[in-house]
């Protein structure tokens, strides 16, 4: 693949920068700025350039671990996975066009106060012009950014320091007097201005040392920015009478003709003009990468990613952000587009700081030649405050970002998920920690003891398959010195009452009581026998668990019928209403097994479950299988590789020996016992009966079902459905 020639130095970097942020955010959004906050505008400026600080910190550390073209897209595409790394993608590249795009439109209102020209006409001239520069070549490019910016500077220089001494300190009489909703709301306006301060990043292939001149050019360009931007904003409304800049096209232009005269004006308009064009200049070049970046990722067709043997840059990128560009800014009313961008440019500097985490806390080789102080409680800040400015961005600012949002998931999904097979960082991360949850529940669960096991009968199962039933049981409780307590129920339609004749006992219960008692000596445990009569068996099983204290119970697993989907089947209110663990039993003989088989879905295994298998093997002289399904074309080597870390570690945490199998379709070799868990009883598996899909074993399978208080937490189980 062809390369970015490096051949943009720490003046050309701090050159795009600053030209990036001193456009729009000076010399249009002041007067909206001071509609909002008065005179604590200047306050405001000030807490949004300290607000970009963990973003920039953040940005500069990954540009010089990964100094490749895309910047936001690339960091968090790798950091997040590609759903993500797409959003960002999609997003920037639009909320970068959309900031173009106003400063053209911004800047022409300065140009009209001297000549009398058609705004909309003029601004696509400029466009065309600069969209053609950036056809020509980077290098070009950095030149001109750096022509601008120094004369544009002198001419802002000028009005800060020829308009300061007439600054009065009545107009800043009132400075709270909008309160701190006043302040936040402007602080979430103006945050914008400083969007462009992490531009560079996005061209950092084209960056001489990169890990050197980045952090300078992020960081200095954005301390500069902001002395700058509090210096002119504090100048503007000490020498402005209050409320009359508020609500101007042409803000700083008012207040030079204050102070400064004609010829003030003349170089703000100047300036402005210089400022706005090398804003949408630096658009242009860093909102281009983008696509660039993401063809390259196959995230973006593949013609994006090529580049012109004439200049070497990607004419096709550009030409597809100047077309976009040039329709905005004919058909398009920037001004609100831009505000809805700048809530989606917000809620990505937080992703930002996150991908921070994600790189240093995950396994993926990460070294950056610069590192964020503070970390993680500077990437903390950088996120919450970033999602708090968020919510002063209006209702319809939330939904515009929202649809930006809906309209990248909707590219992932058609074009990018059935091409690209690749992981976040971040991803891996949890999923290796959601691993290491679970390995420190197994060893924790070593040490439960199951005292009580209650073996529920709710039908007559006839002789073998109640003693494979009170086999199991005896092979949980045996090496706790526990007993095995084995209940035979029976359900009475409600209009009977519960005489001494329902509940005398028959021949039938004596033989039941003498015969199971028996299998004590057999099993080596003590084993006690009991029959129930109610109106209701399930609340019976809940109750003879509670008062024995059992710690599991063990019952066999009835199909669903008709009756049970929809009134509710009794064994499963057992499982969500048991004061214990629940083992329910697809029983087809409990014979000496040797090889029990412990069956996942892909996730880690559930603690109680990899227990109960290990129980079993133990007591039986046999080994454990570890069954994960290996059938998925969409698994990424990256979860392979962490899914095997795990079984491993698993495999030597148990003292049964262990071997590490995928799962068939047609089964594999036989199996004596299954052992898996069972799904969250929720509505909708309570309907359906949805079971982990695995092949008939043609064994006895027993589904795991641990009580509540054993469940992993919440978000933990929402992070295991997400990452595995």
């Amino acid at each position: 693949m062809k390369e970015l020639e490096r051949d943009l130095g720490l003046p050309s970097v701090l050159a795009i920068s600053i030209g990036a942020m001193i456009g729009s955010g000076i010399f249009i959004l002041p007067a909206l700025a001071l509609e909002i906050a008065g005179p604590a505008v200047v306050l405001a400026y000030l807490l949004a350039g300290l607000l970009v600080i963990p973003a920039a910190l953040s940005k500069s550390e990954m540009a010089t671990a990964m100094p490749e073209a895309g910047g936001t897209y690339i960091y968090i595409e790798r950091g997040m996975g590609p759903l993500l790394g797409t959003i960002a993608g999609v997003g920037t590249w639009f909320s970068l066009s959309f900031k173009g795009a106003l400063a053209l439109v911004g800047g022409v209102p300065y140009l009209l106060l001297l000549f009398d020209l058609p705004l909309q006409p003029v601004a696509l001239g400029l466009a065309t012009l600069l969209i053609l520069v950036n056809v020509v070549g980077a290098k070009q490019t950095g030149r001109l950014q750096l022509a601008i910016v120094v004369v544009m500077l002198a001419a802002l220089g000028w009005f800060a320091a020829g308009s300061a001494p007439s600054a009065q300190s009545a107009n800043y009489a009132g400075f709270f007097d909008a309160g701190l909703d006043g302040l936040l709301a402007a602080t979430g306006l103006v945050f914008v201005s400083y969007a462009g301060v992490t531009k560079v990043a996005s061209i950092a292939e084209e960056v001489e040392d990169p890990g050197r001149n980045i952090p300078l050019g992020i960081l200095g360009s954005l301390a500069f920015t902001t002395l700058l931007y509090v210096a002119i904003v504090a100048v503007l409304v000490g020498i402005t009478d209050p409320g009359s800049v508020a609500g101007s096209l042409t803000p700083v232009a008012v207040a030079a003709d204050v102070t400064l005269g004609r010829a003030g004006v003349v170089a703000v308009i100047f300036a402005a003009i210089l400022a706005l064009v090398s804003t949408a200049n630096a658009g242009i070049l860093s909102s281009s990468r983008y696509p660039f970046a993401m063809s390259r990722d196959q995230l973006a067709p593949p013609s994006l990613s090529a580049v012109s043997e004439r200049f070497g840059t990607p004419v096709t990128s550009i030409t597809l952000t100047g077309a976009v560009l040039l329709a905005l800014i004919a058909f398009v009313p920037i001004l609100e587009i831009a505000k809805l961008a700048s809530a989606f440019q917000i809620m990505v500097f937080a992703l930002i700081n996150v991908a921070v985490v994600a790189f240093r806390e995950g396994d993926a080789a990460y070294d950056p030649a610069f590192t964020s102080p503070l970390y993680p409680w500077m990437q903390l800040f950088g996120a919450v405050t970033g999602l708090l400015l968020l919510t002063q961005m209006g209702p319809v600012a939330l939904a515009g970002a929202a649809v930006i949002t809906l309209g990248s998931v909707g590219w992932y999904l058609g074009y990018v998920r059935p091409r690209v097979r690749r992981d976040g960082v971040a991803t891996d991360a949890i999923r290796r920690q959601v691993g290491r949850n679970a390995l420190t529940d197994v060893e924790a669960e070593a040490g439960e003891r199951t005292h009580t096991v209650l073996v529920a009968l709710t039908k007559a199962v006839g002789e073998t398959r109640e003693r494979s039933l009170v086999a199991m049981a005896a092979d949980v409780v045996r090496p706790h010195d526990g007993r095995v307590l084995v209940v035979r129920f029976e359900e009475i339609p409600d209009q009977a009452p519960l005489t001494e004749s329902a509940t005398a006992q028959s021949p039938a219960d004596r033989s039941f009581e003498q015969r199971v008692e028996a299998l004590a000596d057999e099993f080596d445990v003590a084993v006690e026998a009991d029959e129930i009569v109610s109106h209701d068996t399930k609340h019976a099983i809940v109750n003879v668990a509670e008062n024995h204290g059992a710690d599991a119970v063990v019952a066999e697993h009835e199909p669903l019928r008709l009756r049970s989907r929809l009134l509710g089947d009794p064994v499963d209110w057992v499982v969500r209403h048991a004061p214990c663990d629940v083992f329910l039993v697809d029983n087809v003989g409990y014979d000496d097994p040797e090889r029990v088989i412990l069956a996942g879905d892909g996730s880690p295994y559930d603690p109680r479950a990899v227990s109960m298998a290990e129980a079993i093997a133990t007591a039986n002289d046999g080994h454990l299988s570890l069954w994960y399904p290996d059938d998925d074309a969409d698994d990424t080597t990256k979860y392979r590789r962490t899914m095997a870390d795990y079984r491993a570690a698993l495999s030597t945490l148990l003292d049964v020996p262990v071997r590490v199998e995928s799962l068939r379709t047609d089964g594999g070799r036989r199996a004596d016992v299954l052992v898996r868990a069972g799904a969250d009883h929720r509505l909708r598996a309570a309907i359906l009966d949805e079971r982990p899909h695995l092949p008939t074993p043609g064994c006895t399978t027993v589904t795991v079902y641990p009580v509540a208080t054993r469940r992993p937490p919440l978000v933990r189980r929402l992070l295991e459905r997400v990452v595995f």
